[in-house]
């Protein structure tokens, strides 16, 4: 039957706002940290000991956790990398409500993502100027859980997680930064430093030009399915960090760092593939930049390591991240139009968008430490640690493109000292990651499709999630 002109108006008009929808829901899903799609903090040595590495940095690790630190490490470089295996499972629940008013909840095969090993580095090199003064420089590169999934069951059925996930190929971020560190008098380190991240962000996701009311065809149905690749960039957002060392006796130190929130303000360029209905022919995306805007959290951490005998360091640190800074997404096209509809306007302005994110702010309880030994004539430490940590998305917004849980990571780490200079790390790390369950008719995202009609709510986050990881990692430091 064919569709009427009043009908494809409508469907224009919703077609202008899930390009633009889906291109700012394309930048969701890579951005988050420890609370939020990173499943641990960085680097070998210190996440040895769980991250529990803000009184105690005292090599190039400091730059992250705590830069006063770097009053400890001299003169020297670091190098390490690390992969994070992320093994997630969901099983989607999909709550329908028919013409009828009948509600019935569908349950979708379950889906297993798979990562690709990716080691992820930290570089760094620092000079001491005398024995107060050392300044660094270094890249680092944060430790997100990515993985990819089917994008058809074994049935040839379209993914059922299609509409929250997508491929980010082409991605290449980093955080370059350069640090200062002081020791005014021999109890007290001071230190701070300057970064930005920087790179270009890609993406692609699945969007639906089906209104939910059913006008054209059901809520997702394949022949309304589209897909946008979004490339993010040039990323430039700064941002800094700072710390303070107090050590009022060799058995303990107490640390305090924080780091300023980074605001993502960039020019983003979308390609859009149309759905391949009938009422879609002959349609066109006219334009492709837009300005896409979000922010990134601060963090603060505390600690105190004490050292009761010779050889031994223990630290129990807090890290709060907050996440409630993270309140929407919002992207602002630059005259894109959709064009060339039959029976409709000529060209249809897409509007600016705001997408809820509702994050929380997330605390990361840690207790780690290390004992150094003789082994084959050369001084060998072990370390270990545990750490808890809540999450940062609140359960109805839980998706595969905003996947946090509640969870505890158990690490242990090891270091070989050859020599006075060199020393190789090694760390091995399980993330025990609670489940959780977003029932359907709690589930708040909905599909990328924001013209809702007469319809309620179909949300495509309800289901079940549970994930492990296993953090792998090796490093050196040569300290001159």
């Amino acid at each position: 039957m064919p569709v009427m002109p009043a009908k494809l108006s409508k469907l224009v008009k919703l077609a202008a706002s899930a390009l633009t929808a889906a291109a700012v829901h394309s930048v969701c899903m890579h951005e988050a940290q420890a609370g939020g799609m990173y499943f641990s903090d960085r680097g070998v040595r210190p996440m040895g000991r769980a991250g529990a590495f803000v009184a105690g940095a005292d090599d190039l690790g400091a730059i992250w956790y705590n830069p006063a630190g770097l009053t400890d490490a001299g003169t020297a470089v670091l190098f390490d990398a690390s992969w994070l295996r992320f093994v997630p499972k969901y099983t989607r629940e999909l709550r329908i409500v028919d013409a009828g008013g009948t509600v019935r909840n569908v349950t979708s095969p379950t889906l297993q993502g798979s990562s690709q090993i990716i080691p992820i580095p930290t570089i760094a090199a620092s000079i001491a100027l005398g024995h107060d003064v050392t300044i660094a420089a270094g890249v680092i590169a944060p430790y997100v859980a990515l993985a990819s999934y089917p994008e058809r069951l074994t049935n040839g059925e379209p993914s059922p997680a299609r509409y929250t996930l997508g491929s980010f190929d082409g991605s290449l971020l980093a955080i370059p930064g350069v640090w200062v560190a002081w020791r005014p008098i021999p109890q007290l380190r001071i230190g701070g430093g300057v970064q930005a991240l920087v790179g270009v962000f890609q993406t692609t996701i699945t969007f639906s030009v089906s209104p939910q009311d059913r006008l054209l065809g059901a809520p997702e149905q394949p022949e309304f399915d589209a897909q946008s690749q979004m490339r993010v960039g040039p990323i430039f957002a700064p941002t800094a960090n700072g710390g303070i060392i107090y050590e009022p006796d060799p058995h303990v130190r107490f640390g305090l760092s924080g780091q300023l929130p980074m605001v993502v303000n960039a020019d983003a360029h979308l390609k859009v593939r149309l759905a391949s209905d009938v009422a879609l022919d002959g349609a066109k995306v006219n334009g492709d930049s837009a300005r896409v805007r979000f922010v990134l959290p601060g963090v603060l951490r505390a600690g105190v390591e004490i050292r009761p005998i010779d050889h031994l360091r223990v630290e129990l640190a807090w890290v709060h991240e907050f996440w409630s800074a993270h309140d929407t997404i919002d992207a602002r096209p630059n005259g894109i139009t959709l064009d060339n509809i039959t029976g409709a306007p000529r060209s249809v302005l897409m509007p600016n968008i705001v997408i809820p994110r509702n994050f929380k702010d997330s605390d990361s309880f840690r207790l780690g430490g290390e004992y150094t030994l003789d082994a084959w004539g050369h001084p060998f430490d072990v370390r270990a640690g545990i750490a808890y940590e809540t999450s940062a998305v609140p359960a109805s917004y839980l998706s595969l493109s905003s996947l946090d849980y509640a969870k505890i990571n158990a690490m242990v780490g090891a270091s070989i000292h050859l020599g006075d200079h060199l020393r190789l790390d090694g760390v091995y790390g399980h993330t025990f990651a609670r489940e959780a369950h977003v029932s359907a008719g709690d589930a708040q995202i909905p599909r990328i499709n924001p013209l809702k009609g007469n319809a309620p709510l179909e949300a495509v986050n309800g289901g079940t999630y549970s994930a492990s990881a296993d953090l792998i990692g090796l490093g050196l430091n040569y300290k001159f």
